[in-house]
């Protein structure tokens, strides 16, 4: 039986009590303090504490965090997420991305994923400061691959495209969920259609780019609308894909609408790679940028 098929016949189960396969397991390793030292000495930012990631214990545990650039205050308010709403007034730290070179090159990372809060009240959306913070990464450390996941840039091909001439090796975008739930969910500045031509566009720019999305599971999206969403972002020329479980970051945020099982999320990676993704990471607590580095192997024709 396909995957398509066996989740046909999967049956539709409510969210309760939080089930045994959602467990975070406490900091281990010696790489724990070390990355949140240099994290504290350098004033960089994470996504990872910002949006209470689950996965921050293993990811710090093993030497990597995904930094947030812009600042920690996001312009939008979406009813997943646990970023601080609030705008900034246009203002920016120039000094970020000599920072953020600088803890590259000081961690030894040979990934590094970098992401943003939304930025509506810059006139580029902060592309500027997103390529500037690659290029610098370049020049400190030229062998480490950056990952870069943006947000929809207020649709502004000059600001994607101020982006892409920064060479990132992968440009991520998020649609969140399918396309029935987006304007619920997403800040209404967002959409599905427009989230859909920002990965397109960037996919077009160049064949040595990869693109990447994610989308989170249990917010009452039916199989045939995930199918849906999947093969939009194959036709968008999504190459990398992330599923992971909506957690509800506190009572004012949207319910979860029930838990996924770990073998639903497997069948959902064998449906993804069966409609050409190259590399797939599917999981209760997989998040945008979990595991980036092996994802980004397997694009390339690595394990």
């Amino acid at each position: 039986m396909s995957a398509a098929e066996r989740l046909e016949e999967l049956p539709v189960v409510g969210a309760g009590r939080l089930p045994e396969w959602i467990r975070v397991a406490p900091p281990r390793g010696a790489a724990y303090p070390e990355v949140k030292a240099l994290l504290a000495e350098l004033r960089l930012e994470t996504v990872c504490r910002e949006a209470r990631c689950p996965n921050l214990p293993e990811c710090w545990s093993a030497g990597t965090a995904t930094l947030m650039l812009l600042g920690t205050d996001c312009t939008r308010r979406c009813a997943f997420c646990a970023v601080t709403t609030r705008s900034p007034h246009g203002v920016v730290d120039l000094g970020e991305p000599a920072r953020v070179a600088e803890g590259v090159r000081r961690w030894g990372l040979k990934y590094v994923v970098l992401t943003q809060v939304c930025r509506d009240d810059l006139q580029d959306g902060g592309a500027a400061l997103l390529a500037s913070t690659v290029t610098a990464i370049r020049r400190e450390s030229p062998a480490t691959r950056v990952e870069l996941l943006v947000g929809d840039l207020a649709g502004k091909e000059s600001s994607l495209r101020t982006v892409l001439q920064a060479r990132p090796d992968v440009l991520a975008h998020n649609v969140e969920t399918v396309e029935r739930l987006s304007a619920g969910l997403r800040d209404r500045r967002a959409s599905y259609p427009s989230s859909l031509e920002l990965l397109t566009r960037a996919a077009a720019s160049s064949p040595a780019l990869i693109t990447k999305s994610s989308i989170m599971l249990g917010l009452g999206e039916t199989n045939s609308e995930m199918d849906h969403a999947l093969r939009d972002l194959r036709s968008a020329g999504v190459r990398l894909l992330t599923l992971g479980q909506y957690l509800r970051p506190s009572p004012g945020h949207r319910p979860v609408e029930r838990y996924v099982p770990p073998e639903e999320f497997g069948d959902w990676k064998e449906r993804a790679l069966e409609l050409g993704f190259a590399g797939v990471e599917s999981g209760p607590l997989v998040r945008s940028s979990y595991r980036a580095e092996e994802l980004f192997a397997r694009a390339i024709g690595g394990v």
